[in-house]
């Protein structure tokens, strides 16, 4: 589970200390699927960041337990490494007498998620539902329990957003949480089990759609 107390995150323009994220109460199951709604600039992207420790917070507290992976909106694969190579390299890591091993669990990822082909190809040749799956593969790669999700369907056309819904949908039933910030409502409300709606960093809206069905409406007109 993961637990989030009130938390407050403000950065500092200038002179200015300019509020990002006030007041957030968030406590998420084990295994669920929570969608975090809202428009640009609402505070989607600096609550996952905060979530993995990549922000800190200035008050407030996040506890989490188990391992927690971040996937990114523009994917961050590393240009200079093949793609096998992007998903053995963090692992390697710790543990550089399993290198093999991991390759053999790389090829296994890769085959599961459909581009078993591309291992020894560069991600600059790669398309951009091809990257996303890399992208998914290499985070999969050290067995996260809370998966965190930016924008996963960003600059991707309708097919391959609907791929993105089934590989997520796949990564849940092993058991994964999954926390996925988007501007897409229609893509939120595919895959989740309960969607959270910030606006200007607060909570406005918390709801289970297939309970709520006739929130859902109220939940579009904040767009």
């Amino acid at each position: 589970m993961l637990k989030i107390h009130n938390v407050y995150k403000s950065f500092n323009n200038t002179k200015v200390q300019e509020k990002v994220l006030e007041n957030i109460n968030l406590e998420i199951e084990t295994a669920s699927v929570l969608g975090l709604a809202g428009p640009s600039g609402s505070g989607k992207s600096t609550l996952l960041r905060c979530i993995q420790k990549l922000e800190n917070i200035d008050s407030g507290s996040i506890v989490c337990d188990g391992r927690v992976c971040f996937m990114f909106q523009d994917f961050q694969l590393f240009p200079h490494m093949t793609v096998e190579q992007n998903l053995t390299y963090a692992p390697s890591l710790k543990n550089k007498d399993k290198k093999e091993d991991y390759k053999e669990q790389a090829k296994s990822m890769l085959q599961t998620l459909g581009i078993e082909s591309k291992a020894n190809e560069y991600p600059r040749t790669l398309s951009g539902g091809e990257k996303q799956r890399v992208a998914l593969a290499r985070s999969l790669m050290i067995s996260p329990d809370i998966l965190l999700c930016d924008e996963p369907t960003s600059g991707l056309d309708i097919a391959s957003s609907e791929d993105v819904v089934s590989l997520l949908k796949s990564v849940n039933k092993l058991g994964v949480t999954l926390i996925i910030a988007s501007h897409d409502l229609d893509f939120l409300l595919k895959i989740s089990d309960r969607i959270v709606l910030l606006k200007n960093g607060s909570i406005v809206m918390d709801i289970a759609p297939r309970e709520h069905t006739d929130s859902l409406d109220k939940l579009k007109g904040y767009y």
